[in-house]
């Protein structure tokens, strides 16, 4: 269908002369003119155009193209090979050229005059797509797609990339032993060793790990990330609504899952030490915003040491809202930044309190550490609660109570 639009003046008409005798296939030389009009193939243009001159452009293989458009049958095959044993939905296309056609195909424009040519790049990512959606039935989108061909022209060869899945969840965590994340050995870095019993790991297993086991089943897929919106401390509880994460699966070879049983399947697995709940479908995007966020966390903190309790409501009246600077800790020195950081307590009351132990509520600023600012971290903390009331002090306990964020609350 011609588009009406498609105006043959001397802007594309005194080009086109220039370029008639250049050998140039249909394709490339209704490319030189393939951003002017819609809703036409660019051989669609180049016969407009020979009709207008009376002229002929020619069927072989050009000096630009040299065939690459004749042979699109042969990539669709090879797309489809390399895509066999995953689920694609939705794909894109994406080709990588020789940079000297590249070069000759802008010099040709310079010469002929045209300023509406269309990159042979981007009319073969155009054309490979919708030809590839016609044979396969699956959707050609630049929007999400689940899998991405690179066509590498040179070469011959289709790269195939299988993007992420994503899901979206909470968990809390009961077992006071457990890591968010995996944590590779120290000794070996992952490869296993002697200290780590061939493991390659410092913990046994992780939130992760047993988050992600029945997902990686169930989508085949090669790996998996873990972003949690922040992390406890290993032998912190995690209580309330949950921590809000995202699961990033790596190379899924099928996308449509049952995430429900594979929650239950998790949550059988890992009784007593964690609990996934509201888990669904996600995106690239809920990373960003479960990493970025910074919402203040309520805690537990059971503490011993020999205190009035009239001396320790004192003192948490004092430090609500006061400005507490925070040297990086001691223990996380050796994977964070040595800097000093202003946050606040939100609010602390005192829970209740025996003979040489107490518990506090204490809500913080995100990125506080609270097991600092009880015990003073040798004065990193300061002011800390321990200064404050004048007596050594000890965190037995520490449970995060909750996340203040907005999602699923």
């Amino acid at each position: 269908m011609t588009d009406p639009g498609f105006v043959l003046g001397p802007e594309i008409l005194d080009p086109a002369r220039r370029a008639l005798g250049r050998g140039l296939c249909a394709e490339c030389f209704g490319r030189l003119f393939g951003r002017a009009g819609h809703g036409m193939t660019n051989p669609e243009r180049a016969a407009r155009i020979s009709e207008a001159l009376g002229a002929l452009v020619p069927a072989s293989p050009c000096p630009v193209c040299e065939g690459a458009f004749d042979r699109i049958p042969v990539w669709i095959e090879r797309c489809t090979t390399a895509a066999e044993g995953y689920e694609w939905p939705r794909f894109s296309c994406g080709s990588r050229w020789d940079p000297e056609t590249l070069a000759r195909e802008e010099s040709l424009w310079l010469e002929f005059g045209t300023a509406v040519g269309e990159s042979i790049r981007s009319s073969f990512n155009r054309e490979l797509g919708k030809r590839l959606e016609a044979a396969s039935g699956r959707e050609a989108t630049t929007d999400r797609p689940d899998v991405v061909f690179l066509a590498d022209v040179p070469v011959g060869t289709v790269g195939l990339t299988v993007m992420p899945l994503y899901f979206l969840g909470r968990y809390r965590k009961f077992d006071r032993t457990l890591p968010q994340t995996r944590w590779p050995c120290r000794a070996c870095q992952g490869r296993g060793c002697d200290r780590c019993s061939g493991t390659g790991k410092t913990y046994p297993t992780s939130v992760e790990e047993l988050v992600a086991a029945p997902f990686l089943t169930a989508t085949g897929g090669e790996g998996t990330r873990f972003h949690g919106m922040g992390r406890e401390d290993i032998d912190a509880r995690m209580l309330g609504r949950g921590r809000p994460f995202v699961l990033e699966i790596r190379r899924p070879k099928l996308r449509a899952i049952d995430v429900a049983g594979a929650v239950a399947e998790a949550n059988r697995a890992a009784e007593g030490r964690v609990e996934v709940v509201g888990m669904a479908s996600a995106d690239a995007a809920e990373v960003v915003r479960v990493k970025e966020a910074s919402p203040s966390k309520s805690y537990r903190v059971g503490v011993s040491g020999v205190v009035a309790v009239a001396k320790i409501n004192e003192a948490l009246s004092f430090a609500v809202g006061r400005a507490i600077a925070q040297r990086t800790p001691r223990r996380v020195a050796h994977r964070r930044a040595d800097r000093v950081r202003t946050r606040r307590i939100v609010s602390a009351s005192l829970v209740e309190a025996a003979e040489g132990r107490f518990t506090l509520d204490v809500c913080a600023e995100a990125g506080t550490y609270i097991k600092e600012w009880v015990e003073g971290d040798d004065g990193r903390t300061d002011p800390n609660l321990s200064a404050l009331l004048g007596t050594p002090l000890t965190v037995e306990f520490l449970d995060v109570l909750e996340i203040h964020d907005t999602q699923g609350a």
